[in-house]
């Protein structure tokens, strides 16, 4: 006997739930059933579009016997309570990134949905994209040799009106930071995930380009991993451009190098080569900014393949590649960069003990 699709709720129903909801619509193991947004006219918008039920409440949302899971699409520092409300339910729980805010946040939600058996998915879609699975095949294989230099580029636009859109923008408590914890977080999670634990960072943040917004919009730092590689981090969103320009990560080995923008190998070489190793290659016209202007110029295709995993995590009763703890890490990293910063670009050591305190580059504007 067949089963049913798994039914989703969305909570939060701003830009990013339309890319949960556009990808729901392409994964037949999936049905979007209902939304709910605090003021209802959104809730009853989105609904029309993508053609569910609305949740007048929370409570309506997570005593729905049709949902089974919840994709939550709240402001990052709004993450916790309502992951914990849907817990209590009994209801699996999309977490859009960043997993939360604040370690401490983190831990407590992750150690909820531990303690009952609910699984927790993270939102980090650049994991399961084709050049970024490719690359990190290579990497596992040891074919970069000892990997001794990497880089991460993300040099993006947001424009002041961006920061203006919503009053929770551009402060960290609910958006826990700038150009790294919104922005640069997935290419961030991508230089963990390919090289592993970090020993310790150093960094500096600046607020050059805007007002009225606490965080930063840019930030330069370097990296030391376990493994003995040292990187180096860039990102922003002062950098202007018409397009966008698209986030890079480097791997340079002994035995290898890679060069991967966006979702793209632009350069995939090893000595010895494999013949397989030209069919991963992209050109770079092939490679554009996504995101990197304008944050609705992604495509939904990354978040279906995000959200396919999580389904079949559900189903087989496994761990979803991007858990809670895995949704974590790019957090501490973040963390760890801003306390830095925050003290005169001090050499900071992981794991942190503690949430740093985190003060405001600037005055949010009311």
């Amino acid at each position: 006997m067949s089963q049913r699709p798994l039914g989703f709720g969305i909570w939060g129903t701003g830009m990013i739930a339309e890319f949960h909801a556009k990808a729901l619509a392409e994964i037949p193991d999936a049905r979007l059933v209902a939304a709910y947004n605090r003021t209802p006219a959104k809730a009853a918008a989105f609904a029309a579009t993508h053609g569910c039920a609305v949740a007048v409440t929370p409570e309506a949302l997570l005593a729905d016997p049709a949902v089974d899971v919840v994709c939550l699409c709240t402001p990052s520092g709004d993450h916790l309570a309502p992951a914990l409300a849907c817990i209590r339910a009994g209801k699996h729980v999309v977490v859009e990134k960043p997993l939360e805010v604040t370690l401490a946040k983190c831990d407590e939600l992750i150690a909820a949905a531990r303690a009952a058996g609910v699984t927790v998915a993270g939102i980090l879609p650049r994991r399961y994209v084709r050049g970024s699975i490719a690359l990190k095949a290579a990497l596992d294989a040891g074919r970069f040799g000892p990997v001794t230099l990497a880089s991460a580029l993300i040099p993006w636009w947001r424009t002041q009106a961006y920061y203006d859109s919503a009053a929770w923008r551009g402060t960290y408590a609910l958006d826990g930071g700038g150009a790294l914890m919104n922005q640069g977080i997935h290419t961030i999670d991508l230089l963990l995930w390919f090289l592993g634990p970090v020993k310790r960072v150093s960094a500096t943040l600046g607020l050059v380009a805007h007002a009225g917004i606490e965080v930063e919009d840019i930030a330069v730092g370097w990296i030391e991993f376990a493994n003995g590689a040292r990187a180096t981090l860039a990102g922003s969103t002062a950098c202007w451009s018409a397009t966008g320009f698209p986030a890079e990560i480097r791997i340079h080995g002994t035995k290898g190098a890679a060069v991967l923008r966006d979702d793209k190998l632009t350069s995939f070489e090893f000595d010895p080569p494999l013949p397989a190793d030209a069919g991963f290659l992209a050109s770079a016209a092939e490679t554009g900014g996504a995101g990197a202007a304008d944050p609705k110029a992604i495509s939904h295709g990354w978040h279906r393949l995000n959200l396919v995993d999580a389904i079949e995590a559900i189903r087989a009763g496994r761990p979803p590649a991007v858990d809670g703890a895995e949704g974590r890490k790019a957090v501490e990293l973040i963390l760890a960069l801003y306390q830095s910063a925050q003290n005169g670009g001090v050499t900071v050591e992981l794991p942190l003990a503690r949430d740093p305190v985190l003060r405001p580059l600037g005055v949010k504007k009311a």
